[in-house]
């Protein structure tokens, strides 16, 4: 074989396992999607994660007391230890982020925050701050006035 076949072949070995591993996850997706109960399960997946989402503003909404907003702030900081633990990051940073928007002193969790976490997991928290403070504000706009 000449030398610029041998140049060659690794590449083209990546290359066909690539493809190789590509048509894997087409032939599998196409599997899941054809399954009869898909769309089935996916409406009920769907439908459970607005019911939480509508659970998490109603506690919210209740936080007008400060010891239940103490509460609040400390299961948020053991949820976002505890998902962080188990390597689900997307989740822990929505209870972390859920906790600096309803501390009194975010500047200085946020500064111990920045020493114990990982950096790409920091930066990622800096992004959802934002939208958790709003989705709070958004809740206790919408509180209902009787429940005062």
């Amino acid at each position: 074989m000449e030398r610029w076949a041998w140049r060659a072949l690794p590449w083209l070995v990546a290359g066909a396992c690539g493809l190789a591993v590509l048509g894997y996850c087409l032939y599998f997706d196409h599997r899941r999607r054809s399954a009869p109960d898909f769309k089935r399960r996916l409406r009920e997946k769907r439908r459970k994660e607005r019911e939480k989402a509508k659970e998490h503003d109603a506690e919210l909404r209740e936080m007008k007391d400060t010891a239940k907003l103490q509460e609040f702030f400390l299961e948020e900081i053991q949820l976002g230890q505890a998902w962080l633990a188990r390597g689900e990051h997307k989740k822990s940073i929505e209870h972390l982020a859920n906790a600096i928007a309803v501390c009194t002193h975010p500047n200085q969790l946020m500064h111990v925050l920045k020493q114990t976490l990982p950096p790409h997991i920091f930066e990622m928290l800096l992004h959802n701050i934002p939208y958790a403070v709003q989705r709070l504000e958004t809740a206790m706009s919408n509180q209902d006035p009787t429940v005062e």
